[in-house]
């Protein structure tokens, strides 16, 4: 059965979409550490990040940075953190989260978006990877 993500990725579930390539997908996450955490996603469904082939880890990798240098220009943070753990969801995703205290690091307290405000973070941040 296909994970939640490859529902997200195929258009079966709505997401606030950040980029895609032919092999990579963002988004934002609807249960955010911070405003801004976004996830980053292979479209090949692989439950844990080192069963990744060394190419799609590393494209993962690239892909990620990419994102994380556009959040830092839109979101007010010290750093965006990175953080794989991929215990909820069984396919590969990076999260990055914007830091402004340890605390948003930790998956203790979530901010709380309209859409609207979902829908601002996801343009600012598509616009700054352009």
């Amino acid at each position: 059965m296909a994970s939640i993500f490859t529902k997200i990725i195929n258009g079966e579930l709505p997401s606030y979409k950040i980029a895609e390539t032919d092999e990579f997908f963002a988004f934002l996450d609807i249960n955010p550490n911070a405003k801004g955490h976004t996830l980053c996603i292979p479209k090949k469904e692989v439950d844990k990040i080192f069963d990744l082939d060394e190419e799609t880890y590393m494209g993962l990798m690239a892909f990620s940075r990419q994102v994380a240098k556009a959040i830092e220009q839109v979101i007010p943070c010290e750093r965006v953190g990175m953080s794989v753990i991929g215990l909820e969801v069984p396919h590969v995703h990076v999260h990055l989260i914007p830091l402004r205290h340890m605390e948003d690091a930790r998956f203790t307290t979530k901010d709380t978006l309209t859409p609207e405000e979902f829908k601002a973070v996801a343009t600012a941040i598509q616009a700054a990877l352009q």
